[in-house]
């Protein structure tokens, strides 16, 4: 049969595997959290640093704003330490918790 449009191939990096969907849509999930994280702390360190110069030696204003810094780079420390505690549990038990693999029964050739 003759196609007009060619062949499309998989865009992503993933090989269709049946049952890894799932998988993958967490995985990339976790890693979009981290992301989002990120932007998160740089909007709050700017909001934060932009709020302590407006101070204007106001010790109310000046305690808000360095509050404010203080708990976005705590956040930031609590998104990490999960991350890294995932890889090192996945590493100490072998299994990829960041990357997860699912595989199913092997098929006899």
């Amino acid at each position: 049969m003759l196609s007009i449009f060619g062949t499309i191939d998989n865009p992503t990096q993933y090989p269709s595997v049946a049952g890894s969907g799932f998988f993958t849509f967490f995985s990339n999930l976790l890693k979009l959290a981290g992301v989002i994280a990120g932007i998160i702390l740089v909007v709050q360190l700017i909001m934060g640093g932009y709020d302590y110069l407006n101070a204007s030696g106001d010790p109310k204003k000046a305690e808000a704003a360095w509050t404010k810094i203080w708990q976005s780079l705590v956040g930031i420390l609590i998104v990490s330490a999960a991350m890294v505690i995932a890889g090192v549990v996945g590493r100490l038990f072998g299994i990829d918790i960041l990357n997860p693999e699912i595989t199913g029964p092997q098929t006899q050739p």
